[in-house]
């Protein structure tokens, strides 16, 4: 089997797909090594089996909604865009989504997948709770406030496989989204801190040319006092696609029609796939503060960057203290690309914009092509020893390891910089 991208082909001697958290459990005992598969969105083999593969998308299906606490406890499989409809519905919402609404929730906190906005966290961040398969099949159940629970929510699958989650929410808001042309560098580079702030949620898309930042969606609540406190660019003409060229039918509706916050804070809407997967994907996640340095570190490179790019997206993340997020500890930016579906014509360029960034120390996205050695990947989350020893307490004899896992987590850090 191979992942959405098909750059990744799956080898393990089984999948398997219990119906039962029971029969998961059993599962868990009889194979040595065993590793969780989400939606198989990743682009980095994180999610690789060496035994066999697990999906709990066949579990019971779970959301259960507790109104006096605000929050949600819902089963790991369920994907974001059929969980946000049912908590719109009770009057309740997700503090943010990301830009597809077609993955798990589970998978995508596990790699410590995100939305955009200067206040918000990655997704998972709103992770209070979570119930989990052991490597002796208990099922043990943690909450926010207990000792290591930093390290379970963001783990990349190597504690246990997750069953449910409970997921803090909010009262349910609307939300209208304004697509901006043609921002000039000047501008871009000049007002950054202002465009990220106009709206709740904010990305700048950009072919890296000379022209500038080619479009910029700025995503706002609908009570939120209307005008811009930046300048440049125009207001879009009709609905856009952020890769150019491309319909923009899949995309969620824009010209600042007011919908829930569901149908606006991601990119692509749930009914449609968003492409043919014919892409790769490479994302790191550097401290704000070097935002413009980093964006003209990639200006410098834009005649490599260029011809293997489809687009590429800009965006900001708050902190959160999620010991394997790659914002845990700092306010990022996020620096996105979307390259063409050719591995060999794409890995040279991904290590030249790694050379760029390096002095800005940045965090891959787990769930995206990148090419940092193990131990440079490790020596930038300095809570990894400890995530090693729950990992060690909860699964002695690595059953939920992968090569993946294996290289980054279990990589001695590079040294002192």
């Amino acid at each position: 089997m191979r992942n959405w991208a098909g750059n990744l082909t799956f080898t393990p001697d089984t999948l398997l797909r219990p119906t039962t958290v029971d029969a998961l459990r059993e599962l868990v005992t009889a194979h040595p090594r065993i590793h969780a598969l989400g939606t198989a969105h990743s682009f980095s083999p994180v999610a690789e089996g060496v035994d066999a593969l697990v999906t709990v998308a066949d579990l019971p299906r779970v959301v259960e909604v507790n109104h006096e606490r605000a929050t949600a406890t819902v089963s790991a499989g369920i994907r974001w865009g059929e969980l946000a409809p049912i908590l719109h519905a009770g009057g309740l919402a997700l503090p943010n989504m990301g830009s597809l609404p077609h993955i798990s929730v589970a998978g995508s906190a596990a790699t410590g997948t995100h939305g955009s906005g200067d206040a918000n966290q990655c997704l998972a961040a709103a992770v209070s709770g979570i119930e989990l398969v052991t490597a002796t099949g208990e099922l043990r159940r943690f909450a926010r406030g207990d000792a290591d629970f930093a390290g379970l929510v963001v783990s990349l699958g190597a504690v246990g496989i997750v069953t449910s989650m409970t997921l803090d929410l909010v009262p349910t808001f609307e939300v209208r989204q304004w697509v901006y042309d043609d921002v000039s560098w000047p501008d871009a580079i000049g007002q950054l801190d202002a465009i990220f702030a106009s709206g709740y949620s904010v990305s700048l898309f950009t072919g890296w040319t000379e022209a500038g930042i080619d479009q910029v969606w700025v995503k706002e609540r609908v009570e939120a006092v209307a005008g811009r406190a930046w300048s440049g660019g125009t207001r879009a003409d009709g609905a856009r696609h952020p890769v150019p060229l491309m319909s923009a039918d899949h995309c969620t509706e824009q010209g600042g029609v007011p919908g829930p916050w569901f149908e606006r804070l991601p990119h692509f809407r749930l009914d449609f796939t968003p492409s043919s997967g014919a892409e790769l994907q490479t994302e790191y996640l550097i401290p704000r503060e070097h935002a413009v340095a980093a964006i003209e570190a990639m200006r410098e490179i834009a005649d490599q960057i260029k011809p293997v790019l489809q687009i590429s997206e800009l965006r900001s993340v708050a902190a959160d203290d999620l010991w394997l997020s790659p914002c845990y500890g700092r306010d990022s930016l996020a620096l996105h690309f979307t390259w063409i579906a050719d591995t060999a014509a794409v890995l040279p360029v991904v290590r030249a914009v790694e050379q760029q960034l390096a002095p800005f120390h940045p965090r891959p996205h787990w769930g995206k092509v990148f090419a940092l050695d193990g131990p440079v990947v490790a020596a930038g989350y300095e809570r990894l020893a400890d995530f090693r020893r729950v990992a060690d307490a909860l699964d002695p004899h690595a059953k939920f390891s992968n090569p993946f896992t294996d290289r980054y987590l279990r990589a001695d850090p590079a040294l002192p910089r």
